[in-house]
């Protein structure tokens, strides 16, 4: 049970219990809990009873600010407490999960809320994981203390204290643990000020609307030999790292690729609280290294290793009996293989076919070493270093583009919003930028419902569209499609872009037609079944036979079918 005096009007409650009172020596808080571990109040040990060796009946903890905690709890009550705890969360966050999200603004704040409801249940749960484990055996000495032969005398001690303690402070206040979840409730449905901006978004990322690539583009553009690109063109392609040559991936490349990956893990953990960001990584890791394994990530193709990366190509010496044979092939070839061997390759045409013809039946491990050419010690364990950087930066890149595949949906909206800024002029951003700051100004906006008596499409503003637009674009025309389930789209663009969208081609394929451009403009199930009878039909007249179709010229130069020409040979009369 706690108590507190004073100020809890104020908004304190168990979870900012951590903001209100600073960490006590020897005391730990955790999720509104305060267990003791060796009592001291304000420097000096304090115990009600001195002589007990099972947790203390109640610690009282005094600061300044007229607040005054109590911990009234043994462990059993606290395994109750916590148990009663996670029932309330998990009850809280199924009413959070059905509460209906009108907007992004409130549907960002409602995963936040979600996973904080979420976080503390695991709290809960590791508590009570621990006290059941009762590795330091206090739970097994509080449960003895109650079921011995002193039970009576252990009940009464207990009783005693808690009288003591409401003698000394007639004044506590007890706060049930539902008055914190109740106000919680009357949050979610009517939320204040502050509840309604609980991340801190920039004004170009519209509160999880867009993304902020700005910073991200100017980095890009000062790249050593990146191409001069506008903001438009970076949303669509900054994202396709594969196609950037290796030799330009150098440290201030690893550097753009880190910043930008950084600011994405940071706004998926705004946007998408509840998405596991350490499975979607390991996920990552793994697909990484069989696709760097296989040489087959984009962009890191697999170098050639052992005797490819040498120049030259080997010579077979089983067909030349002496050096003068080799000599005759001249110095191009001789070096070339001399070069296939990892062997000097320099001096005349006679010095290298002798070189070349001491090889023959010979392994490489037996011959004179100065035949070899001189390798830098130090190359190997470059080429190594190299190629750790290389995967770094390569497993990097894999890890930006799992974020953008994540954030694919805030991406393709915020390249429409900036060809929208694009397309206006001066006085209309400027108008469009202070409705903006009046919207953010208003404390309604979010809950009024626009005017619109004709039920017009909204725009991008939220509001509805003009009705000249909406009769230009032919709006106010609905077609239904059969195939797509009865279906209704409004306008004629609409309804000719459905009939290559996803579920008019699940209909004609439920149908087991083919959605092909023989089916355009055609929405009701029975004319598409009878257009394709037809197509077959048609397709079986047009087929080749050859029994009729293929013709044979018989020994006088008659033309005849196949069929004819068979009959007659049967007959014996060609």
């Amino acid at each position: 049970m706690w108590r507190m005096r004073e100020r809890w009007q104020e908004g304190i409650s168990k979870t900012n219990l951590k903001k209100v009172v600073p960490f006590f020596r020897g005391f730990t808080v955790r999720a509104g809990n305060v267990r003791n571990t060796q009592p001291e109040v304000d420097g000096t040990p304090y115990c009600l009873n001195e002589h007990c060796r099972a947790p203390h009946p109640y610690i009282i903890l005094k600061k300044t600010t007229n607040l005054i905690f109590v911990s009234m709890e043994t462990l059993l009550e606290q395994q109750r407490r916590y148990h009663e705890e996670g029932d309330r969360l998990t009850d809280a966050m199924g009413k959070e999960m059905i509460h209906p999200s009108k907007t992004q603004r409130e549907q960002i704040n409602s995963d936040h809320r979600l996973k904080q409801l979420l976080d503390r249940s695991m709290e809960c749960a590791t508590e009570l994981k621990d006290l059941y484990e009762d590795k330091d055996g206090l739970r097994k000495e509080e449960v003895q203390a109650l079921s011995g032969p002193n039970e009576f005398a252990e009940f009464y001690s207990r009783l005693k204290n808690l009288k003591e303690f409401h003698r000394t402070h007639p004044n506590e206040i007890s706060v049930p643990m539902s008055t914190e979840f109740e106000e919680l409730d009357k949050a979610r449905e009517k939320p204040s000020d502050d509840m309604q901006t609980l991340i801190d978004f920039t004004d170009e990322e519209g509160y999880g609307k867009y993304l902020d690539l700005h910073e991200f583009h100017n980095m890009f553009i000062n790249l050593k030999g990146m191409d001069k690109i506008d903001y438009i063109s970076y949303l669509s392609t900054f994202d396709q790292l594969f196609d950037i040559p290796k030799d330009r991936k150098n440290a201030a490349y690893k550097e753009y690729v880190l910043s930008m990956l950084e600011y994405l893990q940071l706004y998926t953990q705004k946007v998408k609280p509840l998405l596991d960001l350490h499975e979607e990584m390991e996920t990552v890791h793994k697909d990484f290294d069989e696709q760097w394994k296989d040489g087959n990530f984009p962009g890191w193709p697999k170098e050639a290793t052992g005797a490819l990366i040498r120049a030259g190509a080997h010579l077979d010496l089983s067909a030349f009996s002496s050096w003068e044979e080799l000599a005759s092939l001249g110095l191009d070839r001789l070096k070339s293989a001399l070069m296939a061997l990892g062997l000097k390759c320099g001096g005349t045409l006679e010095e290298r076919a002798q070189r070349l013809f001491m090889t023959k039946g010979k392994h490489l491990r037996e011959l004179d070493p100065s035949m070899f050419t001189k390798t830098k010690p130090s190359k190997t364990s470059s080429k190594s270093r190299d190629a750790e950087r290389q995967k770094e930066i390569a497993i990097f890149e894999a890890q930006l583009y799992r974020f953008v595949e994540i954030l694919s949906e805030q991406r393709a909206a915020t390249r429409e919003n900036v060809q929208r800024k694009q397309a206006r002029t001066g006085e209309e951003r400027e108008e469009s930028d202070e409705e903006h700051f009046s919207e953010d100004d208003s404390d309604d906006d979010d809950d009024d419902v626009p005017y619109n008596p004709k039920n017009l499409p909204l725009g991008w503003d939220g509001k509805p569209i003009p009705y000249w637009l909406y009769k230009l674009h032919g709006l106010n025309i609905n077609y239904n499609c059969e195939i797509c389930g009865n279906y209704t789209y409004r306008g004629p663009k609409a309804f000719q872009r459905h009939f290559a969208e996803w579920r008019h081609a699940h209909g004609m394929r439920c149908l087991g037609i083919p959605n092909t451009a023989h089916f355009a403009n055609v929405t009701n199930i029975e004319d598409a079944v009878a257009l394709w009878q037809k197509i077959k039909s048609n397709k079986e007249d047009e087929r080749w036979k050859p029994d009729l179709e293929e013709e044979y010229e018989d020994s006088a130069g008659n033309v005849v079918n196949k069929k004819i020409y068979d009959d007659l040979k049967r007959q014996g009369l060609l």
